[in-house]
């Protein structure tokens, strides 16, 4: 399927993770699809895959960003804007599960709002001018934690929420500019990042084993790539008529009858 993503300028935040992470994984798939990332993260990993972008795709860019200050957010899109006449898509990607839970201290609860939900909301006010000049879309990346929970995680919880919020919000509010918005639900994905957390565990082949019998289709976790492929849909034009959704990318874990596991 032609999704028409060529040269199409995608800005892509938390983009620098560790290889095989899901910002990884969908900074490089776009690049396959011929389109433009530019990525904001506060990782100098984010040179190398620059480098590496370039080899196809000359104009990818890597601006290092802390996305947990909105300030420097406002600095990185000014220079995006210093080489870039519009954006075509933002893909809101940070995000942490950092564990600021009830018996965490007021300030780590707002230091996870601030990476969690407080960078997607200072994304798109700041580069919104420039989706506006190109007629774009936003996806955002959210998390099954925001409709089920998952305890000890209040600061990822309530962030994550609060992407669901905004994502109908923004799509209310930007029909008038033909900007649309939706947002891509994960739910358990092996990521680099979800192996080292395993990693921690005494006995974490046992949970990932218990972790995957749990999940209805194929008892397996969803992959990286699926969920970047997922993305290359939604944001392109095949997706031309969808906005204010929420998509879930899964294996039916969140919402199939438990009776389907054995």
């Amino acid at each position: 399927m032609e999704l028409k993503l060529k040269n199409k300028i995608v800005l892509v935040t938390g983009g620098a993770g560790i290889e095989g992470s899901i910002g990884h994984t969908i900074i490089f798939t776009l690049a396959k699809e011929g389109a433009i990332p530019i990525i904001l993260d506060r990782n100098m990993r984010g040179m190398e895959y620059e480098k590496k972008l370039q080899q196809s795709i000359p104009k990818a860019r890597f601006f290092q960003t802390d996305l947990s200050k909105p300030e420097e957010i406002k600095s990185s899109v000014e220079k995006v804007t210093e080489e870039f006449s519009g954006i075509d898509v933002i893909i809101n990607n940070v995000g942490v599960n950092d564990g600021a839970s009830l018996e965490s201290s007021i300030e780590e609860f707002m230091n996870s709002i601030h990476l969690n939900l407080l960078s997607y909301y200072a994304t798109v006010k700041f580069a919104l001018p420039l989706l506006k000049k190109n007629k774009g879309n936003i996806l955002n990346i959210g998390s099954k934690v925001a409709v089920t929970g998952q305890g000890g995680t209040s600061g990822y919880a309530a962030s994550k929420g609060g992407v669901l919020a905004l994502t109908r919000e923004w799509a209310v509010d930007l029909i008038q500019y033909q900007i649309r918005c939706n947002a891509l639900i994960i739910a358990e994905s092996m990521t680099p990042a979800y192996q080292n957390w395993l990693d921690t565990l005494k006995d974490g082949t046992q949970k990932r084993k218990s972790i995957e019998e749990k999940i209805p289709f194929g008892n397996r976790m969803t992959t990286p790539q699926e969920i970047a492929d997922m993305a290359m849909f939604i944001i392109s034009e095949k997706s031309s008529h969808t906005t204010g959704q929420f998509i879930y990318v899964d294996g039916g874990y969140v919402h199939l009858d438990r009776a389907l596991l054995k």
